[in-house]
C-alpha cells in the first residue's frame, strides 16, 4: 500500500521479518523473530505499522487475478512458449496438480495475509488509544478478504481464530468446513461494516462500503440470496458510489476520446466514484522474479503486456493472459466496453503505423487492454514488466449492481423490477443509450457479468458457482476442478491432518 499508505521502509522491515517468516507455510521450519511479539503493540504507531503490513499482502493478489482469468474461458495462458511458467500453462489446460508452483504461491501469500491480520487481532486488547476500533475493523476486513480468496480457490481451510499459526499447528489444527470459513468471513465483515468509516481515511483503506460489498458477495457465493440482496440494497441506498458517467470525465479525458467505461482503467480513473475497493500499486520500487510477493507494482499487468512492444500508449510485457476469440465475440455491436477490454493488435497497428510486437505462444492478436502496461513515468524504478502502477479495481460498483440484480432475481420471492433496474443501469452506460436494454433474466445477468468484468479475474468463479464451468471451460472436470488442490507440501507437513481436495 505504499502508494497512499506510506511509512519509511526501515520501520517496517523488522515487522515484516516476523510476519513473513512464520506465515508462509504451517510447517516445522526455523523461525526468525526480530522482535518479541509480547513486547510489540505498545502504541498506536505499532498497530498502524502492523496494519500496513496486513494491507501489503494485497499486492500479491495479482496472482489471483491473473490465474483466475487463465483458468476461465476468457483467456489463454500465452507466455513466451508452452513451458513458460508451467503452473499457468497447466491451469489453462485444467491439468494442474497438487505440486503446481503458482497454486502454492497463491496459498502461501493469502495465508500470509491472514497471518498478518491475526497478528493484530491476537493483541487487539493490549493497548488502548483513540481510533483503535478503526484499525481492528480494517484488520478484520482484510482477514475476511484473504479468507474469501482462500475459500473460493481451495474450499475449507485451516483457521486459528484470532491467533497466528505457529510451527506445529499444521499437525493439530484441522481444515474448517466451507460453511465455517464463510461464518468467520460474515462475522468479520458485519463488524467491519458497522465500525469502518464511510469515506476512506487514505486512498486504498477499507470502508464500510467495501465491507458491505464483500459481505454481499460472500452471501451470494453461498446462495443466501435474500441476505445478499438486503446487503447490496443497504450499500446502494447510501448513494456513496455511482457508475462513472460522461459528467465525471475531465476535459483532458474527453479530448483523449475516453468513454466513461474506458476512463476507469487509466491512471486518472483510479479510486474513482465507481471504486468500492481498490488495491493500490506503484512503480517507484523495483523487484525481481524470485520475490514477486514483495513487489509494489502490479505484476499481472506486466505479465499480460505484448512482448517486445514498440509503439504509443502501451509498454512491453510477457505475453500472458491472452483474450480468446470466444470472449471477443461475446460483445454486442455498439458496446463501448469492447475496445476498452480488448486491444485488437491488427486494428491498433493499422491505426498507428510503425507499431510492432513479438507474436509468441498462443498469440490471438488480442490483449487484455484493461490491465496491460502503459508507458511509465520518468521516475519509475525497476523492470517495466514487474512494476506497473496500475491499480486493481477489486470491487467496482458495476459488479455490485450486477450481483444485486442476481440476488434479487434468485431470492424468494424475486424482485424482478429491481433486478431489471440494476441491469439497465449497467447496459445503459455500456451503450450510451437506453435502446439496448434487454428483458432481465438470470442468464442475461450472467452474460452481462461476463462482458462487464472480462479481464478482472471473476469469470472462472462465476462459472463454478453457477454450475456452468464444465460446459464452458475445455478440460474442466465437474467434482474436481471446482476447487484447486491443497499444495502437496502442506498436506505432507500436516501428517494427514488435512485431507486433499477430491480427485487430486
Amino acid at each position: 500500500m505504499k502508494k497512499y499508505i506510506y511509512i519509511k521502509l526501515a520501520s517496517l522491515v523488522v515487522f515484516s521479518m516476523v510476519t513473513i517468516s512464520c506465515s508462509d507455510d504451517f510447517v516445522d521450519r526455523p523461525v526468525e523473530y526480530s522482535i518479541d511479539s509480547e513486547n510489540y503493540f505498545n502504541s498506536k504507531a505499532d498497530y498502524e505499522n502492523a496494519l500496513i503490513g496486513a494491507y501489503d499482502l494485497l499486492h500479491s493478489t495479482f496472482i489471483n487475478v491473473l490465474m483466475g482469468e487463465i483458468a476461465s474461458d476468457n483467456t489463454y495462458a500465452g507466455g513466451n512458449g508452452p513451458n513458460d511458467v508451467p503452473g499457468y500453462q497447466s491451469v489453462d489446460d485444467m491439468i494442474h496438480t497438487k505440486n503446481n508452483v503458482q497454486i502454492k504461491q497463491l496459498w502461501d501469500w493469502m495465508f500470509a495475509g491472514v497471518q498478518r491480520a491475526n497478528y493484530i487481532l491476537e493483541f487487539k486488547d493490549k493497548t488502548d488509544f483513540e481510533g483503535k476500533n478503526q484499525i481492528i475493523a480494517q484488520a478484520r476486513f482484510l482477514r475476511a478478504y484473504y479468507h474469501f480468496e482462500l475459500v473460493k480457490w481451495f474450499g475449507g481451510i485451516p483457521m486459528n481464530g484470532d491467533k497466528r499459526f505457529v510451527p506445529g499447528d499444521e499437525k493439530s489444527v484441522a481444515r474448517s468446513s466451507v460453511s465455517e470459513v464463510y461464518a468467520s468471513i460474515e462475522a468479520d465483515l458485519i463488524f467491519a461494516s458497522q465500525n469502518l468509516s464511510v469515506a476512506a481515511t487514505q486512498k486504498g483503506r477499507a470502508t464500510s462500503g467495501s465491507a458491505l460489498a464483500l459481505l454481499g458477495k460472500a452471501y451470494l457465493y453461498q446462495e443466501k440470496y435474500t441476505e445478499a440482496a438486503n446487503t447490496f440494497e443497504t450499500l446502494i441506498a447510501t448513494g456513496n458510489y455511482h457508475l462513472v458517467q460522461t459528467a465525471d470525465l475531465t476535459a483532458e479525458q474527453i479530448s483523449q476520446g475516453l468513454t466513461p467505461f474506458g476512463s476507469i482503467f487509466e491512471d486518472a480513473g483510479e479510486n474513482g466514484p465507481e471504486s468500492v475497493f481498490e488495491v493500490q500499486y506503484t512503480d517507484v520500487e523495483g523487484g525481481n522474479y524470485g520475490q514477486l510477493q514483495y513487489i509494489e507494482g502490479n505484476v499481472a499487468v506486466g505479465f499480460a503486456g505484448p512482448n517486445a512492444y514498440e509503439g504509443p500508449v502501451f509498454a512491453d510485457g510477457n505475453n500472458f493472459n491472452l483474450p480468446t476469440p470466444k470472449i471477443v465475440s461475446a460483445f454486442e455491436n455498439g458496446d463501448t466496453r469492447k475496445e476498452v477490454t480488448i486491444l485488437d493488435m491488427v486494428s491498433w497497428i493499422a491505426a498507428n503505423p510503425g507499431t510492432s510486437y513479438n507474436k509468441q505462444h498462443e498469440d490471438t492478436g488480442y490483449f487484455n487492454r484493461k490491465y496491460i502496461p502503459r508507458k511509465r513515468s520518468a521516475n519509475a524504478a525497476g523492470d517495466v514488466k514487474l512494476t506497473s502502477p496500475n491499480n486493481y479495481r477489486a470491487i467496482r460498483y458495476a459488479d455490485v449492481l450486477l450481483m444485486a440484480a442476481e440476488a434479487n432475481i434468485k431470492k424468494s420471492p424475486s424482485d424482478i423490477s429491481k433486478a431489471q433496474d440494476y441491469l439497465d443501469m449497467v447496459r445503459d452506460r455500456a451503450f450510451g443509450d437506453e435502446s439496448h436494454r434487454v428483458v432481465v433474466s438470470y442468464q442475461a445477468i450472467l452474460d452481462e457479468r461476463r462482458v462487464e468484468l472480462a479481464g478482472e479475474g471473476h469469470r472462472f468463479f462465476d462459472l463454478v458457482r453457477t454450475g456452468k464451468a464444465a460446459q464452458e471451460i475445455d478440460g474442466f472436470v465437474e467434482g474436481k476442478n471446482n476447487l484447486f488442490p491443497i499444495p502437496d507440501e502442506e498436506i505432507k507437513f500436516s501428517n494427514g491432518k488435512w485431507e486433499q481436495n477430491p480427485n487430486y
